[in-house]
This record gives C-alpha cells, sequence and structure tokens, in this order.
C-alpha cells in the first residue's frame, strides 16, 4: 500500500499506491501500512533528512473508506474509536517526526485526501485540469474527522475555515487553494513537482507546525478571545440562515466541533472531532447521503440503466432547434464538451441569440448537413416539435440520435410524427443546462437500445449524470415535482398561511420554497402541463390546486417571476415578498395543520408517487429514482433519495395511512 524509498540524501518517499483498487482510500490496508512506514521512519530517524509522501495514482488520496462507513452500526463505535486513533496517531507522530515532510500532491486530495496532506508541514499540488482539494464530508452527511477539522481551524482560524473549506463541501483548484490558505505551492509538472518538495526539504531542515511552535496563536483568536467571542453568537444563526431552517446534524457538528476543539489543547479537539464523526456515522442521515450520493449516484454513471450495446461510432456534430434559453445552453454544453454545433432557429437573428465559441447560427436547415445528433427544444407542442424534425430529417445523417428537451410530452407520440422511432427519445436537460447535473433520457415504446446508449454515452460526454426512464405522461422527474406543487398550492386553499408553506418545505430541507418554485417554473406552464395531462386522462381527478392556479393565471393575470408577478410580488427582477392577495385564494376556513404534517406532506407525496414510478415501470431502476429526486428535482438529500425514504422510514405505510385519514385518499399507500 505505500512503498518506502529513502534516496542517497536521506530523503524518504512514502508513495501510496493501493493494489487492490484504482484510487487510494483510508481502508484497513491504508491504516496497516501508515503505522509499518512511521515505524520505520523513527527506526531509521538519523538516516533521514526530510520525507515526501506522494501518490502513484492518478489521484492522490481518494478520501475514507466509504462501503465500510456505510456498515457502521453502534456497537461498531468502540472499534471505530480505535481505528481513527490509529490514524491520528500516525498523523501525529508524523508531524511531529522533527524532520520536514511535504507532500506532493499528483492529483486530487479530497476529504481523507487532504488530512493526509495537512499532517504535512508544507503541501505542493500539481496544477492539473483534475487535480482538487476539499472536504466534500459534509456533502454526504459526515464530517472530516481524521485531523481535518482540528488542523484547518488551527490553521486558518476559525471563520476562513468554516466557511471557506469545512461547511460548504467546496473542491478547490490548485491556485484557489494556495489563495485560501491549505496549499502552499503549484508546480506544473511531475518533475517540478518533486523538485519543489526537495528545495523545500533542505531549506527548511526544523519544519514544524504552526500550533507545535512557541508562542502559537490561532489566527482571529480562540474563542476565549474578546473579538472572536463576540463574534460567536453569530455562527449559529449563520448556519441556520443557510441551511433555511432544515435540521442537518453534519453542519451542526462541524460548527460544534470547529469551536469546542477551538478552546482546547490538541488532543483534546482531536476526541471531540472523533466522537463527533462516530455520532454521524452511524445516524441514519449519512447513511441515506453516502448510499444516495456515493453508491447509487456512481451505479448510476458507471450504466447500470444502460443497455448493454456497443456503441462504435461515437457522436462528433451537434445539431440543437432552437436557440431559446434551453437550446443555448445545451448547445454551450455540447460545445464545451468538443463537439461541433450546430444552432438552427426561424431566423439568423432569432438563432445568433445561441452564438459562442464552438457553436455556429443558422436558419438555414441545409448547414444541419452530416450532423450525427439531433436536439430538439424548441416550444412544448407536439405540432410544433413534429414540423422541426420534418424539416430536418431529410439533412441530418441517415442514422442521427433523435431527441427531445420535452420535460412532459409523451416521447411515443412525438416519435410517431417521423419516419425513425427507433432512432427517438427524450433527453430532459434541466435548468440552468450549465449547472444542473442531470439528464433525463426517455425511452419510447419503439425506441432502440442502440439509441439509449448512444444517448447515455453523450450524456456523460456532457458531464452530466443520465438515468433512464421509460415513456409516460411528465416521465418520472415532471411528474413526481408536480406532486410537490399540487400538495403546496392545496394547502393555499385550505387556508394554511403562504409563509407557513414556504417554510415547512425549507425545513424539510428542499432548497426552494414551493410557491418561489412555482413562480420561477411559471404558472401558465404548470397550469398547460395540468391541461395536458386532464386531455388525454380520462380519470384524470381535479384538485382544489388546479382551480386556484387557473384563478391566478386567468382572473388575476399572475402568471410568474418571468411577468413579474406570481405567488410573489417583484421588484427589479428580486422578490419582493409574497402576494398580499394570497390571504384571499383560500376555499375554506384556514385550520391549523402540524409543521410536521406539512413537511410530510411534500416528503410522502413525492415518495408515494416515485413507488407508483417504479411499479409501473417509468422508473427502471430505484437508483435512478433517488440520484434523479436529489439531483434533478430537490428532494432533500439527507433522505437519500425519494425511494430510500420510503425503504428506510420507520412507518412509511403507518404514517401515510395517517396523513391519508387527515388530507386525503391520494396519501394511500399502493
Amino acid at each position: 500500500m505505500i512503498d518506502y524509498a529513502r534516496d542517497d540524501d536521506g530523503v524518504v518517499t512514502l508513495t501510496m499506491d493501493d493494489p487492490t483498487q484504482s484510487a487510494n482510500t483510508m481502508n484497513a490496508a491504508y491504516v496497516t501500512a501508515m503505522t509499518a512506514a512511521v515505524d520505520r521512519l523513527y527506526a531509521e530517524r538519523d538516516q533521514v533528512t526530510g520525507v515526501i509522501v506522494t501518490s502513484a495514482k492518478k489521484t492522490f488520496f481518494a478520501g475514507g473508506d466509504l462501503p465500510t462507513m456505510a456498515r457502521a452500526t453502534a456497537d461498531d463505535a468502540p472499534a471505530l474509536f480505535e481505528l481513527l486513533s490509529t490514524i491520528k496517531r500516525d498523523f501525529r507522530r508524523l508531524e511531529t517526526y522533527g524532520r520536514p515532510v511535504v507532500a506532493a500532491i499528483n492529483g486530487a486530495a479530497l476529504g481523507g485526501g487532504l488530512e493526509v496532506a495537512l499532517a504535512c508541514h508544507y503541501r505542493i499540488a500539481l496544477d492539473t485540469p483534475g487535480t482538487r482539494l476539499g472536504f466534500p464530508e459534509v456533502t454526504l452527511g459526515l464530517l472530516p474527522g481524521a485531523g481535518g477539522v482540528t488542523r484547518t481551524v488551527r490553521m486558518l482560524g476559525l471563520t476562513p475555515a468554516l466557511t471557506t473549506w469545512l461547511l460548504t463541501g467546496r473542491r478547490l483548484r490548485p491556485s484557489d487553494a494556495v489563495t485560501n490558505g491549505l496549499l502552499d505551492a503549484v508546480a506544473s509538472t511531475p518533475a517540478e513537482l518533486v523538485a519543489l518538495a526537495r528545495e523545500w526539504i533542505v531549506a527548511n531542515p526544523e519544519a514544524t507546525q504552526p500550533w507545535d511552535r512557541p508562542g502559537y496563536r490561532m489566527p482571529g483568536g480562540t474563542p476565549a478571545s474578546r473579538s472572536t467571542a463576540a463574534q460567536l453568537p453569530a455562527f449559529p444563526a449563520t448556519l441556520r440562515q443557510q441551511l433555511k431552517g432544515a435540521a442537518l446534524p453534519a453542519p451542526e457538528k462541524i460548527l460544534a466541533t470547529a469551536v469546542e476543539g477551538a478552546q482546547v489543547d490538541f488532543e483534546t479537539a482531536q476526541i471531540i472531532e472523533t466522537r463527533n464523526l462516530i455520532t454521524l456515522l452511524t445516524g441514519r442521515i449519512a447513511k441515506n447521503m453516502i448510499g444516495a450520493l456515493f453508491f447509487d449516484l456512481r451505479a448510476v454513471n458507471g450504466g447500470l440503466a444502460r443497455p448493454n450495446v456497443e456503441v462504435t461510432e461515437p457522436a462528433r456534430r451537434v445539431a440543437v432547434l432552437g436557440a431559446g434559453m434551453m437550446g443555448a445552453g445545451i448547445a454551450q454544453a455540447c460545445a464545451r464538451a468538443g463537439f461541433d454545433v450546430v444552432v438552427k432557429d426561424v431566423t439568423p437573428e432569432l438563432a445568433a441569440r445561441a452564438a459562442g465559441p464552438g457553436i455556429t447560427t443558422t436558419a438555414d436547415v441545409t448547414d444541419l448537413a452530416g450532423c450525427d445528433v439531433v436536439i430538439e427544444a424548441v416550444f412544448e407542442d407536439p405540432a410544433v416539435k413534429r414540423d422541426v424534425f420534418a424539416e430536418v430529417l431529410p439533412v441530418v445523417a441517415p442514422d442521427a440520435l433523435l431527441a427531445s428537451n420535452t420535460s412532459t410530452l409523451p416521447i411515443t407520440g412525438l416519435a410517431e410524427g417521423t419516419d425513425r422511432p427507433a432512432d427517438f427519445l427524450g433527453m430532459h436537460f434541466f435548468s440552468p443546462v450549465a449547472r444542473m447535473p442531470l439528464l433525463e433520457l426517455v425511452a419510447g415504446a419503439r425506441t432502440s437500445d442502440a439509441t439509449v446508449a448512444r444517448a447515455f454515452d453523450l450524456g456523460r460526454r456532457l458531464g452530466k449524470t443520465p438515468i433512464v426512464v421509460n415513456d409516460g405522461r411528465g416521465f418520472f422527474t415532471s411528474r413526481v415535482i408536480g406532486k410537490f406543487l399540487d400538495e403546496a398550492i392545496g394547502m393555499l386553499t385550505e387556508g394554511v398561511p403562504a409563509p407557513s408553506i414556504e417554510h415547512a418545505a425549507l425545513q424539510a430541507g428542499y432548497p426552494t420554497g414551493p410557491l418561489a418554485l412555482a413562480d420561477e417554473v411559471s404558472l401558465t406552464l404548470v397550469q398547460r402541463i395540468r391541461v395536458q395531462f386532464e386531455a388525454a386522462d380520462s380519470g384524470f381527478v381535479r384538485l382544489p390546486a388546479h382551480a386556484l392556479v387557473d384563478a391566478m393565471v386567468d382572473d388575476h393575470d399572475r402568471p410568474g417571476r418571468g411577468a413579474g408577478r406570481g405567488f410573489y410580488a417583484y421588484g427589479e427582477g428580486k422578490r419582493s415578498g409574497l402576494w398580499e392577495g394570497l390571504a384571499a385564494m383560500s376555499t375554506t376556513a384556514g385550520r391549523a395543520v402540524p409543521l410536521d404534517d406539512l413537511k410530510d406532506r411534500f416528503l410522502f407525496a413525492e415518495a408515494l408517487d416515485a413507488r407508483r414510478c417504479l411499479a409501473e415501470g417509468v422508473l427502471r431502476t430505484a437508483e435512478d429514482g433517488n440520484v434523479g429526486s436529489i439531483l434533478g428535482i430537490g428532494y432533500p438529500a439527507w433522505t437519500g433519495g425519494v425511494l430510500r425514504f420510503a425503504d428506510q422510514h420507520a412507518d412509511f405505510d403507518g404514517r401515510a395511512r395517517e396523513l391519508a385519514d387527515r388530507y386525503g385518499a391520494r396519501f394511500e399507500p399502493a
């Protein structure tokens, strides 16, 4: 696991290289190997002038052993404490070795990898496109528990450590990591990386960590200092504001670990950090988040739902039909991924809206000749979509992949407008395309496996996470998020105050309140989608929420944020507060609804429909549902995804029946 090599100058290079994995992790093999390496360093100290810690992998160190972490229970707490104590003991022995120790970071150093580097006296990173440094633990419901919190706070001070590194989950490029204090230098080549490390060792034979030097003072002061003490009350208030009231244990534990650890000596701070990490590791929320954002995400990106079909001719030239916001975003994503992109609209002026590096814009269909991918992103009208495909099909490559960026219209019906339904599928991008990582691939009744495989590979080349679902109105994401919006708007008709609705969703962990989200989507679009659903389904059940949306759009002319008026009022493009007329929109006398009921109505409405999607075959895999719900429609990450929430709930069906008794049969579990 760790190769130990001492040269003629007495410099020992510890090269981490796990033979069983493509990346180094903090597994049992690492722990044993690091202990042995440090033992040998101490045994040979008289012959050692310095130490370089590096990696033989493409990355430096990938972090903790998540498969082991995910299995941890309360019964494992003593063993976990011993394991973490061993890791920290070896780090402490390394940084107090009495010889300069340099981390030569040749790739990504995230989580545990950054903690390895922090136990060294000096850190140099190779400036490659994939090199990132950071603590992503908070995004998995954990905290950096191998000294990450303790050392970062002592190196930078409480405020920078928390706001830049520990609470954000940010992954910084080397230059940004230097600016923000955890990296000392950047190398442009592997040879320079080693040379800089050796130069620093020669120049700093008596290197120590800042906190081990006489007279050390924590940057910004400890909580006992007057300036920091004055700021302390704002820390939890700011965190609560950032979390929008959601009760998430990992950020809270990180804050507690940092502040409490800053008030005690280094070793005691390490113990506080260990205990708080074990509390998170053995809890339910971390398991949910690791399950979705590590295991499920890895499975989805690895092609769990991708048909086992070899694609011999990868896509090269992409035609995007429509230069609106979505079309322009898709074109830019394709251009950034290295595709030759042509954007067509009805006039040169409209097409020019999508202009950018690597993008040709046109109103002439003949400019699409040879395109082997067509992505349509025009108005959500089946007739319009069929017309644009009919125009371009005679021009593009005869075997071109044909995709519609519709969010709700059934793909099977759209494909009937072409003579190549086997090559046709839905590619539902999410707005804004540049930021949203999800891509929903929708297979119609006649879409071939080869087409799905080609689209999946295209999505991965775009840097997206592609989930694969089967056809059905609204597919998976739009259908399920519709339940979220219907439930919120239905609460308005019941007389639940609008601020209570928004706050309940935020406290449940949703990133945006549902009324604000409806304004962003536009109430006009919400209305149009519902009308389409209603026209296609003879058994469609009208809800009070539907009548309220009709009243907002048709009677009160409040179609959403784009028009500057919806559930919210707007000034200069920004929300200025909830519309004062909402209170009069209730159709029944207001009643007090417990906060827990409000939160669960959101969570259960979506989870129940996701279960139906899986049972009906709209969802092909539960993993797609979990990942799609978090990355695509903002289902709270602490749940581990919409289907995991149902599976891990102590009494999901019982609670659903309770909600059904109080609020309606839509909550009856199948």
